[in-house]
């Protein structure tokens, strides 16, 4: 397990004591609550870091948020993208959602357990969630087109990051058809030229304003 949490280090090196701490813990924090509560599949639990954690962080590299910034993670399921993001953007408020109790439980300790004092875990649907966003992200929830009924009217107007604000999501595979009917820009970029693993060989974040 060294040798994949060594991969956050390496494309990660300006982290914090604190943060190099927390993502350590992450790891028997997840197989602790995984064993009681299935976030995720034990093949997955084998490559954590790189599948999860690495994963949710290639959002970072497309944008990277600025404090007092506020992101909606949608469908979070056990805390994925928000809590790795979360650690890594200690300044920055995260909503994560997802309308599976058990789901929102798990990040609920995780958070407690990492002292993560920026993470606001919701049971609920997201259409019934109330404010705006500066970014919404996920994780291959479900079809774009979809995501959007769900996100709609939830995206702060006003844009203060390089990008401007929007939806940054991690998806998987050939996405040119679900995108076909998207009346609205958007970007495809590769994790692969990022993190040049075997895992995001197909691996992209979707930008879309």
């Amino acid at each position: 397990m060294q040798s994949q949490l060594d991969l956050i280090f390496k494309h990660f090196p300006d982290l914090s004591a604190k943060q190099q701490e927390q993502f350590i813990a992450l790891n028997d924090l997840y197989l602790h609550w995984n064993s009681q509560i299935n976030v995720m599949s034990r093949k997955d639990t084998e490559n954590f870091y790189e599948r999860h954690v690495l994963h949710s962080l290639g959002i970072a590299k497309i944008q990277a948020f600025l404090p007092e910034s506020q992101i909606l993670d949608v469908g979070t399921g056990g805390g994925f993208p928000g809590i790795p993001l979360a650690i890594l953007f200690p300044e920055s408020e995260f909503t994560l959602v997802d309308s599976i109790g058990k789901k929102i439980k798990v990040v609920s300790e995780v958070a407690a357990a990492l002292d993560l004092k920026n993470v606001i875990p919701i049971n609920d649907r997201v259409e019934n969630v109330k404010g705006q966003f500066d970014f919404i992200v996920s994780r291959a929830v479900t079809q774009m087109p979809e995501f959007l009924r769900w996100v709609k009217k939830k995206v702060k107007s006003e844009s203060k990051h390089e990008l401007r604000n929007g939806i940054l999501y991690l998806k998987g595979g050939d996405l040119i058809e679900e995108m076909s009917g998207i009346q609205r820009y958007y970007k495809f970029h590769d994790l692969y030229r990022i993190f040049p693993y075997d895992f995001f060989q197909t691996k992209k974040v979707v930008y879309l304003h």
